[in-house]
């Protein structure tokens, strides 16, 4: 959650904002943070870089958990939450990164450790996450792979 809270303050948006008010404030920002605009300023380049990698991640990360991206992707996520079980899943960093037998994968963004130690002594895990994950935290596909 607090990668959610960072990158939106970084972008200076509330987690209302549209994908096409999010693409001009980050073609705005970018414009403004261009490695290109310092050409003779060697530091100033840097700097202009690392904010530039931190304004990329930090836009694609917020187009991946936006309402309008989330509404598109809902059909494939609801087929792969319901048809297809848990393959393997681990916790990092308030992050629970879930890949099911279909290939993909998903992080749930906010997941207290104890939800998560609760999942692994869960008796199903796919229950488990039916129950107390799906719907109830910030979601995104993370990966993609193909049926085994």
């Amino acid at each position: 959650m607090k990668r959610v809270i960072e990158y939106r303050k970084l972008l200076e948006v509330d987690k209302n904002v549209t994908l096409k008010e999010l693409k001009t404030i980050y073609r705005n920002s970018m414009k403004d943070n261009h490695p290109d605009k310092f050409v003779n300023d060697e530091e100033g380049r840097k700097n202009a870089e690392e904010v530039s990698k931190n304004i990329i991640a930090a836009y694609h990360f917020l187009v991946s958990i936006s309402n309008e991206t989330l509404e598109k992707n809902l059909p494939e996520y609801q087929e792969t939450t319901t048809k297809f079980n848990i393959h393997d899943f681990y916790y990092e960093k308030q992050t629970l990164f879930v890949t099911y037998l279909n290939g993909v994968s998903y992080e749930y963004i906010g997941v207290p450790k104890n939800i998560y130690v609760k999942m692994v002594n869960a008796e199903s895990p796919n229950r488990f996450a039916k129950r107390h994950i799906y719907g109830n935290f910030i979601y995104r596909k993370s990966g993609e792979g193909t049926e085994e």
